[in-house]
């Protein structure tokens, strides 16, 4: 099957023109069959756990937009409830945890086969979505990064400087490196559970590695990544992982070698012909249109398309945004990236 798979071969590191494309976020509120579905799922988490209704709201973009890849549709917050963390979405503001900030709370923590029950609904997504996408459509699964992660488990939410997760990892390194571990155990199990169940690739989203520095990036971006990837490819060595180091500037270079990943995904915040020179010399990268463009559109979005396919048309490259698609995108413009990419 790889053969006709674009992604498979770019991810073995061949060059391909056009590059294959897709989007992350390329099933979300920008559109109108998705939002129609999350109304008969009820609310999110339940749209995430309802098998049927999620492989339909992944399938639809791929009907829409014949995207190259398929990107499970679930949350990286589904591993914290899975571990027995207590986990809801307010509307308007987003997800909510009971805080971790004690040892108490880290040792009320799940460790075993439950946490797979848990997941299995996720599963079963996968396992349609192998059956059911076109036969050139890559399906890639994924899961959050620990640090990520661990930034929502311990403040309870999303904050803006990640601040609880840092203030924890000066006051009680010891508790924090144990979340930070078993959060590790835990994405392993889940990948390679996805990709026994069809997933043919992986990704990983470290959404706030930016907001680490100097050691702490060492220890807690890229440490727990390589952990994972080594864990993975233990169990598949031929599944390729993509892995995603948002705000890493300057430290996407080397990265690949670090931690193992087969492609990187790059942010908006460098730009093409930096990571060109600095990083595709090291294998695959995916990105990195600003997703500001998929409101905007116009003749910008299509100049700063082709750039980006010129900048990375020597090597191996991903076509996709330095970031999820947003809610008010408009879905013209996402047609159109498509077709500068795929017919200049």
């Amino acid at each position: 099957m790889a053969e006709n798979k674009s992604i498979l071969k770019v991810l073995a590191g061949e060059t391909v023109a056009p590059p294959p494309i897709w989007m992350m976020r390329q099933a979300g509120r920008y559109l109108p069959e998705y939002r129609e579905t999350r109304a008969q799922a009820g609310d999110f988490l339940s749209l995430c756990y309802n098998s049927e209704l999620a492989t339909e709201v992944t399938l639809q973009p791929i009907r829409r937009y014949g995207f190259d890849a398929a990107i499970l549709f679930a949350d990286i917050l589904l591993i914290p409830e899975a571990l027995g963390q207590k986990l809801w979405f307010v509307t308007g503001e987003g997800p909510r945890l009971e805080p971790i900030g004690l040892r108490k709370d880290y040792e009320a923590l799940k460790n075993g086969d439950e946490v797979h029950d848990h997941l299995a609904p996720i599963y079963r997504t996968v396992g349609n979505l192998s059956t059911q996408l076109p036969e050139e459509t890559t399906l890639i699964g994924f899961a959050g990064a620990p640090w990520t992660v661990a930034t929502y488990m311990i403040a309870g939410r999303g904050t803006p400087d990640q601040g609880p997760a840092h203030d924890l990892k000066t006051k009680d390194v010891a508790l924090f490196k144990a979340i930070i571990d078993r959060v590790t155990w835990a994405t392993i199990e889940y990948l390679n559970r996805q990709i026994e169940a069809g997933a043919e690739v992986v990704k990983i989203f470290d959404s706030w590695a930016g907001s680490l520095s100097a050691e702490d990036f060492d220890n807690y971006c890229v440490d727990p990544i390589r952990k994972i990837i080594a864990g993975v490819k233990a169990e598949h060595p031929d599944t390729p992982v993509i892995a995603f180091p948002r705000g890493a500037g300057e430290r996407y270079r080397g990265f690949h070698a670090a931690t193992g990943a087969d492609c990187v995904a790059l942010d908006d915040g460098v730009s093409p012909e930096w990571a060109a020179e600095h990083v595709q010399p090291d294998g695959c990268v995916q990105g990195n249109l600003k997703s500001s463009h998929m409101v905007t559109g116009g003749q910008t979005l299509i100049d700063e398309t082709r750039r980006i396919v010129e900048a990375f048309s020597h090597g191996p490259h991903i076509f996709n945004l330095g970031h999820g698609i947003t809610p008010d995108a408009d879905p013209a413009n996402v047609q159109l990236m498509i077709d500068t990419v795929r017919g200049g």
